[in-house]
């Protein structure tokens, strides 16, 4: 079980509260999280990532175990403790303005 914490507009517009909870088969990786996330979630489609290029969008940051993942490639398996649900996957709205 992945653990993922949402921004609120994301919340709001998958209509839930606090963590989701994801059952992930395989090795989790960002990719295979997002895809999971969207499938239970369809209305996030294109939310966090680019419908074409499936790249991340540009004021969207992932984060976990203290750690930027947003760089990441898409297929690197994400830290254990993500992985086992003992730390959860963050998708953090990025700050921007002066």
């Amino acid at each position: 079980m992945i653990r993922v914490v949402l921004p609120a507009h994301l919340r709001t517009l998958a209509d839930v509260d606090g963590e989701v909870e994801l059952d992930i088969e395989g090795q989790a990786t960002p990719r295979v999280v997002l895809d999971a996330l969207e499938a239970r979630y369809p209305m996030l489609r294109g939310t966090i990532r680019d419908h074409e290029t499936q790249q991340r969008r540009a004021f969207l940051r992932f984060f976990g175990c203290g750690e930027d993942l947003s760089h990441e490639p898409p297929d690197a398996p994400l830290p254990d403790a993500i992985a086992v649900g003992a730390e959860p996957f963050l998708i953090v709205g990025a700050m921007a303005g002066g």
